[in-house]
């Protein structure tokens, strides 16, 4: 393992760097293709390769195949015309942490600063909740990183006058922004953090999360509270990197993510789910929020 090399570290990519991260299913699933036609990214771009793909579906898919085959061909021309004016942005900060019941304490170089979770508290035990991947103070530091990635803000807009365009400019910001993400957790793990310096992943591997820890997103489904934005807001600053919160804490660019890094061997995923009156007006109180203030945060868990 390296030394972590804690504090703030920026980064901006250019779109080449960041596209051989992307995982095109959610590009396809986004413009309402079913998993087996993204595999067109998988294919070699000759002509012969392209064919032998076509014929691996039924006749009656040909059809659907081939539109696919044609959006690809699309998303790469686009990605090449938008490489040239715009880049991914992305921000992590490295420090060092505990946790402290349900809430995340993370020790800065001038201060403590409290990050409150939620735990589930339904369906079978065990009842998950982030903190429990981190280590408590009884056991000594451990380290968190705190994470946004996002597209120039120009790039979702350089299309606005062609429908299509557009919306296929929107489908590839998403992208990149999740793709940014993921080479930052790689470098985090690889370099910055140094928890994983040997790790030699595939594509197919890295899509599929074969690697050591987590990197939970805010609004998904282990951290879905969305006004955790302007906690990490206060750590990251994400206006730094054109990253602006909305009045319900959304981020503009829409083509943004941000959330927590853990490096704990058995971290997963999870769903919080629904949650009680007693957790959600303990919640409040740890966010120094009134329950009506976080009402509208929480409704999908209430």
């Amino acid at each position: 393992m390296n030394t972590p090399q804690l504090g703030i570290h920026r980064r901006h990519y250019t779109l080449h760097e960041v596209a051989p991260y992307i995982n095109w299913l959610y590009f396809f699933h986004a413009w309402g293709f079913a998993p087996k036609y993204a595999t067109i990214a998988n294919i070699h771009g000759c002509d012969a390769c392209r064919a032998q793909w076509l014929a691996s579906f039924k006749e009656e898919e040909r059809a659907k195949a081939a539109e696919a085959m044609q959006l690809w061909k699309e998303a790469q021309r686009m990605l090449n015309a938008l490489d040239a004016d715009y880049k991914t942005h992305a921000v992590v900060l490295l420090t060092h942490c505990n946790s402290d019941g349900n809430d995340l304490l993370l020790h800065l170089e001038d201060r403590d600063f409290r990050l409150p979770l939620l735990r589930q508290q339904s369906g079978t035990p065990p009842f998950l909740c982030l903190s429990d991947f981190v280590r408590p103070m009884d056991k000594g530091d451990d380290i968190i990183g705190v994470f946004a990635t996002t597209v120039s803000e120009e790039m979702e807009h350089c299309n606005d006058a062609d429908e299509y365009k557009r919306l296929l400019t929107q489908t590839l910001a998403d992208r990149l922004a999740e793709a940014t993400a993921e080479i930052l957790h790689q470098e985090v793990r690889k370099y910055l953090w140094g928890y994983a310096p040997n790790e030699d992943l595939t594509h197919e591997q890295l899509c599929n999360e074969e690697f050591q820890g987590i990197r939970p997103a805010v609004g998904y489904p282990s951290l879905p509270d969305i006004s955790i934005n302007r906690l990490l807001n206060e750590l990251i600053d994400m206006e730094n990197m054109g990253i602006h919160l909305t009045e319900n804490a959304m981020m503009q660019p829409h083509a943004s993510v941000s959330g927590l890094m853990l490096s704990h061997p058995e971290s997963k995923y999870f769903l919080v789910g629904k949650i009680g009156k007693d957790q959600f007006e303990d919640y409040a109180k740890r966010r120094d929020m009134t329950m009506e203030e976080m009402k509208p945060f929480l409704l999908s868990n209430l």
